[in-house]
C-alpha cells in the first residue's frame, strides 16, 4: 500500500510539473522555444572523449625520395651555412700583414652619387611651394 501511495504521489507531482512553469519561464528569453539551458546535460555535454580514436589514420606510402621532410632542421637555411673558416695567427704573420698593408686610394670606393650642388630659385614666389 505503501509503495502505490508513493507512485501515486510522484505520477501527481509529474502531471503539475508539466502544467505549472516556473514564473522566468512564462515570460521572457527563456519562455521562447528556440531557448537553450546554459549548462547542458551531463549526456550532452561531451558525448564522445577527445582522447578516443573513431577511425585509424590513413598514412599514404610513397618512395621515400618523392615524399617531403617535413623535419624542421633539414629545412632550416641557417644550418646549411659552410663552416666558419678560424685562422690562429702567429705575430711574424701578422706584422708581415701590416708591413704590406696600404692606405686606401680615392679610386678604391664607389663614386658619391650626388656630386653637384643644388641651386635653389630664389625667386619663386611663396618659396616654391605655390
Amino acid at each position: 500500500m505503501a509503495k502505490s501511495a508513493a507512485t501515486a504521489a510522484s505520477s501527481l507531482v509529474q502531471t503539475l510539473r508539466r502544467y505549472i512553469k516556473k514564473p522566468w519561464e512564462i515570460t521572457g528569453p527563456c519562455a521562447h522555444p528556440e531557448y537553450l539551458e546554459s549548462v547542458p546535460k551531463a549526456t550532452e555535454y561531451r558525448i564522445r572523449c577527445p582522447a578516443t580514436i573513431d577511425e585509424e589514420a590513413i598514412v599514404p606510402t610513397a618512395d621515400p625520395e618523392n615524399v617531403y621532410n617535413i623535419l624542421y632542421h633539414a629545412r632550416d637555411q641557417r644550418r646549411n651555412r659552410p663552416p666558419v673558416r678560424r685562422y690562429v695567427w702567429k705575430k711574424e704573420d701578422v706584422v708581415q700583414m701590416m708591413s704590406e698593408k696600404k692606405t686606401f686610394e680615392e679610386s678604391d670606393f664607389p663614386r658619391v652619387y650626388l656630386t653637384t650642388t643644388v641651386e635653389e630659385d630664389e625667386n619663386a614666389r611663396g618659396g616654391g611651394y605655390e
